[in-house]
Formats: structure tokens, C-alpha cells, sequence
């Protein structure tokens, strides 16, 4: 129904507690602050942050963590995964995996590892061999 008329993904939505934080940990990642606002109760607090093709929507409703629904990863498309975990490793993200894994997924495989994000999300870097 969709295939002629949905273009991509417009954004994964990350709730937080601590909007400042997980706004932060976007960014020493590369991504770009697309977009900000509080809602005009002030109990809404956005951000919109951009990678290229990716947008992650975070938001901050109080000092609960909502949870709606279960996402297990978000996978980010890297081009070179050992250059991306030496650099995260000496950033000292949180970094699931000890060592970069491989799966024979595709036509040549896929090599990867996750981090946890500051809201518990798991972020993978992906490259498509």
C-alpha cells in the first residue's frame, strides 16, 4: 500500500529524562542539531538530531522514562567499522560488544558492534561488505 507513496524513514523517536544529555551524546557522534523546541506548557522538552539520511527525534515529558513499544537497535551504515570502533573505544563509549562481529547476512556479509546510548538504547555500526 505504502511502496509508491513513503518515501524513507522521517525519524526514530528516543525518549529521555535528561534531553541535555542524550542531545550531548548525539552529537560527539557527528550528528547535527536539526531542530529544538519546548512545547508552550514547558513540560515538553525536543531536539531533532541529523546524521545524513538518519533523524533521531529525542524528547523529555518529566523526569520518567516512557516506553512505549520494543526497538531493539538502531543501525547506522559506516564505511570503515574497525576506524569507527578504535575511535568510539578512545571516546570511552559504552561499547556492548568487546570485538567487532561478523554475520553472513547480505551477499558478503555485514560486520558490526553496538553501544549503549544514555537512555539504554543500542546503537549498531553497520558496514556491508
Amino acid at each position: 500500500m505504502l511502496k509508491d507513496l513513503a518515501s524513507g524513514i522521517q525519524h526514530v523517536g528516543i525518549p529521555t529524562i535528561d534531553i541535555n544529555k542524550t542531545v550531548d551524546f548525539y552529537q560527539g557522534l557527528g550528528f547535527d542539531l536539526a531542530f529544538s523546541t519546548t512545547d508552550d506548557s514547558g513540560n515538553l522538552d525536543v531536539a531533532f538530531l541529523k546524521l545524513k539520511n538518519l533523524v533521531i527525534e529525542t524528547y523529555q515529558e518529566g523526569t520518567e522514562l516512557s516506553q512505549t513499544g520494543s526497538i531493539n537497535h538502531i543501525a547506522i551504515d559506516v564505511n570503515d567499522v574497525e576506524e569507527v570502533f578504535k575511535k568510539l573505544m578512545e571516546k570511552n563509549y559504552d561499547i556492548l560488544d568487546k570485538e567487532i562481529n561478523f554475520l553472513p547476512f547480505w551477499q558478503n556479509g555485514v560486520k558490526f558492534f553496538t553501544i549503549k546510548g544514555p537512555n539504554n538504547e543500542q546503537i549498531e555500526f553497520s558496514e556491508m561488505l
